[in-house]
């Protein structure tokens, strides 16, 4: 009898030291951290994590417009708050292109709608006047090498933005005859000029009229 009290005596001892160095299970423990078995396995799993790039700094010359304008930009776009810059600038590069490669053909219908009548009249006598001169121009856009905006205003819904663009052109005149009496295509000359568009905030037209050209000197 006295050898089973001890017996029992010495299991419960063990099963306290057990609890007290096991501990209970409450289903919260913290979950195991797995490591990479071989300093192979951390290099392999560090590399199969994204990179992160640093983000290039901004080039002064792709700025939007420049610090005169900013008051203007802000104005239109608490006007109209769908005004996109980057959008604008795309659109108005595009619209130099045609308009000025429609006046090299001496063809403005297809710029009519893009331009006011003022515009529009100047353009023309221009063509009219190198048809009577027998003169043709053979010019190319090379490149825009930048476009921004120098000027930004808006009044009663009326917004106009004054855009400068640096271009490379390769400017050619030819007579009747085909014959070159000025410039050269294989030399181009960088222009700066300064075309102001408007356009009505009020309506639903997205469209940016012509309204002014003008060299930067």
């Amino acid at each position: 009898m006295t050898v089973i009290v001890i017996l029992a005596l010495v299991a419960l001892f063990v099963g306290l030291r057990l609890y007290s160095v096991l501990g209970e299970r409450t289903g919260h423990e913290q979950q195991p951290i797995l490591k990479p078995a071989d300093p192979d396995a951390r290099v392999e799993a560090r590399v199969s994590q994204p990179a992160v790039t640093t983000p290039a700094a901004t080039d002064a010359g792709d700025m939007a417009f420049v610090p005169t304008a900013g008051p203007g930009v802000r104005a239109i776009l608490a006007a109209d708050p769908a005004f996109d810059v980057a959008r604008f600038l795309e659109g108005a590069k595009a619209a130099y292109k045609m308009i000025l490669e429609a006046f090299w053909k001496g063809d403005l219908d297809e710029v009519r709608s893009h331009v006011d009548d003022h515009v529009y009249e100047t353009f023309s006598s221009a063509v009219e006047q190198r048809r009577k001169d027998g003169l043709v121009l053979d010019n190319r856009l090379v490149a825009i090498e930048q476009s921004v905006i120098s000027e930004a205003t808006v009044d009663r819904n009326i917004a106009v933005l004054t855009v400068r663009f640096e271009a490379d052109i390769a400017a050619v005149t030819r007579n009747a005859g085909g014959d070159v009496v000025a410039g050269s295509m294989s030399d181009a000359v960088q222009t700066r000029d300064l075309w102001t568009f408007r356009r009505d905030l009020s309506t639903r037209d997205p469209n940016w009229v012509l309204i002014e050209t003008d060299e930067d000197e």
